[in-house]
């Protein structure tokens, strides 16, 4: 299993590298994550430059309920993905109960969504993610569990910049990193947080609260 304390500091210092930017007011606000590059553009005649940031594209996964969910569901949305299989024998179920304590917090908001990504193409499909969802606590469609080709979990895992990958020497046979990543209503990282990590996920609910007062 990867460790993940050396994998956050390398993806932080990784982002650090790409350019993150940061509060430089007395006014709380979030970094956003991710490589991002300059654009012109004319406003009123005159060539500004403006900034081009890295967001989550297009997508399509199938839901615990065998419903097709895609980027359009979560527009205007805040939103919290990861990345997990079922039969997971060691971070997933950690991770998913601590993600649970935000989504009882916010379950009857419709502010804040969740999104959870199967690496498992092969077993995890709707129904046993539907049992999953069910065991775990989850009473409403705020939560999605989703399932896709291996190219497209996987392909999308990299721009959430989540580490997924087959192994059969991993527990479970899939190695992954347990972060909690966060979303905005631009669809941009806003942060990633271990969700293995108890003051991890207090510094997301913290975190949360003030992406969600953003104008």
């Amino acid at each position: 299993m990867v460790n993940l304390f050396h994998i956050r500091a390398s993806v932080v210092l990784a982002l650090a590298a790409l350019g993150i930017s940061s509060c430089q007011s007395n006014t709380a606000t979030l970094p956003i994550y991710g490589q991002r590059e300059p654009v012109e553009k004319i406003v009123d005649g005159k060539t500004i430059t403006d900034t081009l940031y890295h967001t989550i594209p297009a997508f399509k996964f199938l839901n615990q309920d065998s419903i097709y969910i895609t980027d359009k569901n979560y527009d205007n949305k805040v939103y919290i993905a990861n990345f997990f299989f079922t039969h997971c024998p060691s971070i997933c179920p950690t991770m998913n109960r601590n993600l649970l304590k935000v989504y009882e917090q916010y379950k009857d908001s419709d502010q804040v969504y969740f999104l959870s990504h199967s690496i498992d193409f092969k077993y995890d499909q709707p129904h046993v993610l539907k049992e999953y969802a069910h065991k775990l606590g989850v009473s409403n469609d705020h939560w999605n569990f989703v399932t896709g080709s291996k190219a497209d979990i996987y392909g999308i895992a990299n721009q959430y910049l989540v580490y997924t990958a087959e192994d059969k020497n991993a527990p479970g046979g899939y190695d992954h990193q347990g972060y909690l990543v966060l979303i905005d209503k631009q669809k941009r990282i806003r942060g990633a947080y271990d969700g293995t990590n108890d003051e991890q996920v207090a510094k997301l609910q913290k975190e949360l609260a003030i992406l969600l007062q953003e104008k």
